[in-house]
């Protein structure tokens, strides 16, 4: 199995940039396609963005689109989600996931392994 740390919250505000990391401890990470998720208070948590194994491939939740990037590097051990723009409604805990499928999913049944998260909030 695989243990996810994630890393890079804070407090910011409105239009800043944060870099989230995932870092990954047990088997190597290039095993797994890796997804972002958050979690605001009294929400579910959804999908943000995933990754495919060999990187080459990602996708995101239309409201991330053209704000934020996720990237990985196998070598590293390590899957990156760039965060720009970043707004109010962007506040959560964010978390990295692992999955064993085939393709990404922003479903987190999909995942089988996940990080504590990282807290971010963004202010006016």
């Amino acid at each position: 199995q695989v243990q996810l740390v994630e890393s890079g919250g804070g407090l910011v505000q409105a239009g800043d940039s944060l870099r989230l990391s995932c870092a990954a401890s047990g088997r190597t990470l290039s095993s797994y396609i890796i997804g972002w998720f958050r979690q605001a208070p009294g929400k579910e948590r959804e999908f943000v963005a995933a990754i495919m194994r060999s990187g080459l491939s990602t996708s995101y939740e239309d409201s991330v689109k053209g704000r934020f990037a996720i990237s990985r590097d196998n070598t590293k051990n390590t899957v990156v989600l760039q965060m720009n723009s970043l707004k109010l409604e962007d506040t959560a805990v964010y978390y990295c996931a692992a999955s064993v499928a085939s393709s990404t999913s922003a479903n987190t049944g999909a995942y089988v392994y996940w990080g504590q998260g990282t807290q971010v909030t963004v202010s006016s």
